[in-house]
């Protein structure tokens, strides 16, 4: 029997790819996207990827998404807190919710911590990727039509001139033999700009790079204004509380 299943969303190729895998597997049904961003600019929290681009991908996905606000820096306390009361409004507007996906690798102790929480909260933590060899898993992704730009980097891992360059067989080429290809140890996040899960691409333009931490380059891309949507607006449901 098919099972409805939010999607942690990042805007990254992972959370994509694994929308896509999710799909395809008659075992279960996507209802919506959750993104934790930050409280003051409703960029991602991590990747930094501005709201204007997640209600892109949104729309392009044909999902709802629900932005979990988070103070700058929470601490583990403020981060469940926030996840709870996320989780108790998706389980308002879908009753019968119970499992949530999360896009991580082979990261083992973020993955015992998240099915933790979720358990507490009464929700199953599903791992469509879990370890899957990141080197195929990188080809099969560019293989299968995602695009996606590397929005940031981390500079004590990789080179700042990655910063802003297409996830593409040449960028796997060119990454250092250390550097995971899905970048699964924090080495880059991406940007999905396109792809199977998408109706449509997404039209970016590059802005400015901005170092943080004196470690941090980002390459943050804006959208563009596009014809080719025909989803329109898809705004988050209402829930009565």
């Amino acid at each position: 029997m098919t099972q409805p299943i939010v999607l942690a969303w990042s805007g990254g190729k992972d959370s994509a790819w694994m929308l896509h895998m999710l799909r395809a597997d008659p075992r279960w049904h996507v209802c919506a996207l959750l993104t934790s961003v930050d409280a003051g600019s409703g960029a991602v929290a991590v990747h930094r990827l501005p709201r204007a681009l997640l209600d892109a991908q949104a729309s392009a996905a044909a999902l709802p998404l629900l932005a979990m606000p988070l103070p700058a820096n929470p601490d583990n306390a403020a981060y469940e807190a926030a996840f709870a009361a996320a989780l108790a409004t998706l389980r308002r507007r879908w009753p019968a919710l119970r499992h949530i996906a999360f896009g991580d690798l082979f990261l083992a102790d973020v993955r015992a911590w998240r099915e933790a929480l979720c358990a507490r909260l009464g929700w199953n933590a599903v791992f469509p990727l879990w370890a899957s060899d990141t080197a195929a898993l990188a080809r099969e992704m560019i293989d299968g039509s995602l695009r996606a730009t590397l929005c940031c980097v981390d500079t004590t891992q990789l080179d700042a001139a990655f910063a802003g360059r297409d996830f593409d067989h040449g960028l796997l080429d060119a990454l250092p033999p250390r550097i995971d290809p899905c970048g699964e140890q924090g080495e880059f996040h991406t940007a999905v700009r396109g792809g199977p899960m998408f109706a449509a691409p997404i039209a970016l333009r590059a802005t400015h790079r901005i170092t943080r931490d004196a470690r941090f380059i980002y390459a943050t891309p804006e959208t563009l204004e596009s014809a080719n949507d025909p989803h329109g607006d898809m705004p988050w449901p209402s829930v009565t509380t």
